[in-house]
């Protein structure tokens, strides 16, 4: 079968151009190898389930529930909630693909014949497909450690199946203590489970500011997660995990486990040497500016592609992609890429655009710095969630904000304001000055950048 265009991977950028090549009149198809993943890591087992349980997590908390097997209800009920939630979006996702007449869904393991040609494995026969033009869009999976006793043992999880999993653990332990192990760690403590973090490095997450991770830290530590730093899983036996801090070896017994040591490229299995497509040491397939690999034909877009691994970089890859593809599209190119904002949704939400006060200092920058409690701003009061902080770095000769970090609720929202203004480089004054409605989070932005909370 000859098609105009060979979409690997049903990931957002991967879905977004199917259906603009196939409404154009393109013959298109869409290779997914399980009906669980239509549309993506992001709506099946990524961001929405996971903002599905922080938002129960959140509920749950305010409740003073000491009943576990109450708390076990809540926590069913929470992930039949995102269960109900992912299905419709799977089947949203799929109709729309499918309901295009040049548009071919077909379910199977793909992997490269040669560089025109791509092999479909499903369950029934093996395909071979030619494609004038081949777009990878398999996103990322877990990275799992090789750590003693994880493979094979049921008491293991990575995020995509402890999602799946009905029973809320009493105790939970996570290792890995990136972002990703936070938000769960977060949202399981909120549930009632009993949370501690095992993290290797030395220092709590330590690309963020000191300021900002003790505060981080303390506001989880509050939530009853208990966070071990510096600490090496040395092995896990059965429901127990054996790791040493500070040259003492301890055990934390009877507990699920979650992995959480990041994620890698879903590119092995692809058989990328087939078709000449290069590949670095971390099976990240290699792309230029324009997101095409070495091979004129075939472009990669999405997680399987970079190392900023958010559900809108995929879709800006597909921005990139379509200018090329597709007639009468502006050009657009990795580099055209401006400040990209990242949120962690911890409760409350921390969210960062720009640089990093320790970033700014390796780079020599002559800044000010702007620092005020969240408690400042009224809505925090109202929502009964002062807690955390907001913190900007702005440039002495010309006032552009040169980073953004906010660790208060709804900061995934305000982030995005912060985002524009850097982009279209703004004087930080026309943050301080805008006129925002009332109570809002955002309004905070008014007094953030205020001599009052400026750094002396």
């Amino acid at each position: 079968m000859k098609y105009d265009a060979i979409i690997i991977g049903f990931g957002k950028g991967g879905k977004t151009l199917a259906g603009l090549l196939g409404n154009k009149g393109k013959k298109v198809a869409v290779i997914e190898e399980s009906k669980k993943m239509y549309g993506g890591t992001c709506i099946n087992v990524g961001c929405l389930p996971t903002k599905s349980l922080v938002k129960n997590a959140d509920l749950a908390a305010e409740i003073k529930e000491t009943d576990f097997q109450k708390k076990k209800t809540r926590y069913r009920d929470a992930i039949a909630e995102k269960n109900a939630l992912t299905a419709m979006l799977r089947k949203k996702n799929y109709d729309k693909l499918a309901s295009i007449p040049t548009v071919d869904i077909i379910d199977g393991k793909a992997s490269f014949k040669d560089a025109h040609h791509v092999t479909v494995q499903t369950e029934e026969d093996a395909l071979t497909l030619k494609g004038e033009k081949i777009f990878i869009n398999t996103g990322s999976i877990p990275f799992v450690p090789p750590i003693p006793g994880v493979e094979g043992n049921p008491h293991v999880f990575v995020s995509e199946s402890l999602l799946d999993y009905e029973e809320l653990p009493q105790k939970l332990t996570i290792i890995g203590g990136g972002f990703i192990g936070l938000e769960f760690a977060a949202s399981y403590a909120a549930f009632g489970s009993d949370v501690t973090v095992i993290e290797g490095a030395e220092t709590f997450i330590a690309r963020e500011d000191r300021d900002l991770a003790q505060n981080i830290q303390e506001s989880l530590e509050k939530k009853g997660v208990k966070i071990l730093v510096h600490a090496k899983t040395l092995k896990i036996e059965e429901d127990s995990v054996i790791y040493s801090q500070n040259g003492v070896e301890e055990t934390i017994t009877e507990t699920k486990i979650l992995i959480a040591t990041g994620r890698k490229p879903n590119s092995a299995e692809l058989k990328l040497e087939n078709a000449g497509v290069k590949t670095d040491e971390r099976g990240l397939i290699i792309v230029d500016d324009l997101m095409k690999t070495n091979v004129d034909h075939i472009w990669a877009m999405g997680d399987v592609a970079s190392v900023l691994q958010f559900t809108y970089i995929s879709l800006d890859d597909y921005r990139i992609v379509a200018s090329q593809v597709v007639d009468g599209i502006q050009p657009y190119k990795r580099t055209d890429r401006k400040n990209v904002p990242n949120s962690a949704f911890l409760s409350p939400t921390f969210s960062r655009v720009g640089l990093t006060e320790a970033e700014a200092q390796a780079q020599g920058l002559d800044y000010r710095i702007y620092k005020m409690p969240a408690a400042a701003i009224p809505k925090a009061q109202v929502l009964k969630k002062p807690i955390g902080m907001l913190k900007a770095m702005v440039d002495n000769k010309t006032n552009h904000i040169l980073g953004c970090v906010l660790f208060c609720e709804e900061s995934h929202e305000m982030i995005n304001i912060v985002k524009l203004a850097m982009d279209a480089k703004l004087g930080f004054e026309v943050l301080r000055d805008n006129i925002y409605t009332h109570p809002t989070m955002s309004e905070g932005l008014n007094d953030l950048f205020t001599e009052a909370f400026r750094v002396q």
